[in-house]
């Protein structure tokens, strides 16, 4: 089900001390957006923010940076992020929220800023058609551009409802030259932790769909420079 338009979204985003609107202006500065300088962690494709806003207060040692495209995403987000902060006192100075086409993101990093020990990809559209799976967050495409971004080491976690999407994004990630550390396909049953719950994993949970979970962690040398082109 699509989310209705939210016309308070957009005002209450740019008022915002920890949104970021354009991201192209922060290329080469992302960083300094940080009043303290810690590992920081992407999510990408946050939706209503339940798992950045979890994971952004219960880690206060880390500096997290979500994204998503839409505003109306975005400023159900900060509602929730911003009331999560409250309720455990703590100020908002850990986190970004950032209005990105994905897609594109490696544009907004300018070369060699790398700065992500870890990024998040949780519930991505699995775009299960054939021309359209260059849309995955997973797929190759995107993978190189994350590679970019990530530190030596770093890491990507991934989770998914989806049979299809998890398996061609294991190819994904070994074409890339990731190596798969942690591997399950029900989660819930496994005995891996922390694990902090979204929106759609309970969702799922609830409808008896198995989550599936992966870690992948980056090599240092990418295999094939031309997947760039691909």
């Amino acid at each position: 089900m699509r989310m209705r338009n939210k016309p308070w979204a957009k005002p209450e985003l740019e008022a915002c001390d920890y949104f970021i609107a354009d991201p192209a202006a922060m290329c080469g500065h992302w960083q300094e957006a940080f009043k303290r300088k810690n590992p920081v962690y992407m999510e990408l494709g946050c939706g209503k923010g339940g798992f950045a806003a979890v994971a952004a207060t219960e880690n206060n040692g880390i500096n997290y940076i979500a994204i998503d495209l839409e505003y109306k995403m975005l400023g159900v987000a900060r509602r929730k992020i911003s009331k999560m902060y409250e309720e455990k006192g703590l100020q908002t100075d850990n986190i970004l929220l950032v209005a990105c086409n994905i897609e594109k993101i490696g544009s907004f990093f300018a070369d060699g800023e790398v700065i992500a020990d870890r990024i998040y990809i949780n519930f991505c559209n699995p775009w299960p058609r054939k021309k359209h799976k260059k849309h995955r967050l997973t797929h190759p495409r995107q993978l190189v551009q994350y590679r970019k971004l990530l530190k030596d080491g770093g890491e990507i976690h991934f989770k998914t409802d989806d049979d299809g999407l998890f398996e061609e994004s294991i190819s994904y990630f070994e074409e890339c030259s990731f190596d798969i550390t942690y591997k399950t396909y029900d989660l819930h049953a496994s005995v891996y932790e922390p694990n902090i719950m979204t929106e759609h994993e309970r969702m799922f949970s609830e409808e008896g769909i198995k989550i599936k979970f992966l870690i992948a962690k980056m090599r240092d040398v990418l295999e094939s420079d031309e997947l760039e082109n691909e």
